[in-house]
This record gives C-alpha cells, sequence and structure tokens, in this order.
C-alpha cells in the first residue's frame, strides 16, 4: 500500500505554518521579564502579582516547547517525504498505517512499535 505522501505533505506543511504561528505569538506576549510585567504593582498586591505571572510564564514556557518539539518532528517528516522514507517505522521498518498518519502526520513508529515504546 502506498501512502499519499502529496496529501501528507500539504497537511505537514499547514501544520507547521499553525505552530510556528503559535510559537510568534507566545513570543509576542512574552517580550520582557516578569519583573518588568509586575513593576508598577503596588507591594500588597505584588507577591500575587508575581506569582501569578510567574504561572502563566511557566505555560507559556511549556506550550513554546513543546510546539518547538512538534515544529522539529513536522520538519523532520517533509525530509523523510523528501528522502522517499515517510511513513516507514523507524523501529520495524513496515509500513505506518494511513489511519495513524492521518491522527499523527508526523509519526515515526508503526501503532505496534508505539504501543511497545510506552509500556516501557
Amino acid at each position: 500500500m502506498a501512502v499519499d505522501v502529496g496529501r501528507f505533505r500539504e497537511a505537514l506543511l499547514e501544520e507547521r505554518r499553525r505552530v510556528v504561528e503559535a510559537i510568534d505569538y507566545l513570543h509576542k506576549e512574552n517580550p520582557g521579564s516578569i519583573e518588568e510585567e509586575t513593576e508598577d504593582e503596588t507591594l500588597d498586591n505584588h507577591l500575587a502579582e508575581t506569582a501569578t505571572a510567574t504561572l502563566d510564564r511557566e505555560i507559556d514556557y511549556t506550550l513554546e516547547e513543546n510546539s518547538e518539539h512538534v515544529l522539529t518532528a513536522i520538519n523532520d517528516a517533509l525530509k523523510r517525504i523528501e528522502d522517499g522514507t515517510y511513513g516507514i517505522c523507524a523501529n520495524c521498518g513496515k509500513p505506518i498505517g494511513e489511519e495513524r498518519l492521518a491522527a499523527i502526520p508526523w509519526a515515526t513508529h508503526c501503532i505496534d512499535c508505539k504501543r511497545l515504546e510506552e509500556r516501557g
């Protein structure tokens, strides 16, 4: 069964565009330091505001880090398309099911190998 790489290339390119936009948005949301963000607060509100700003910033950093990982995976998948290895399990060498690729176009493992990996 041959995988329709054209379809998946388009899906990957669209997803890459969305991820890059999300990363850009996070960068614009957090241009300065936490101190700069909370410097106008009164002493009474300062601790609460700093805690809130810190939590918000940590959530944004986690989202950014996850987005960077997805972006790398997408770019790697696009390279596999160019190399002719897209849709082949990196572990067992068998085809990755089209349903799995439709759900996660940057998947590197077939569902069986992924399940084994997750079981540890």
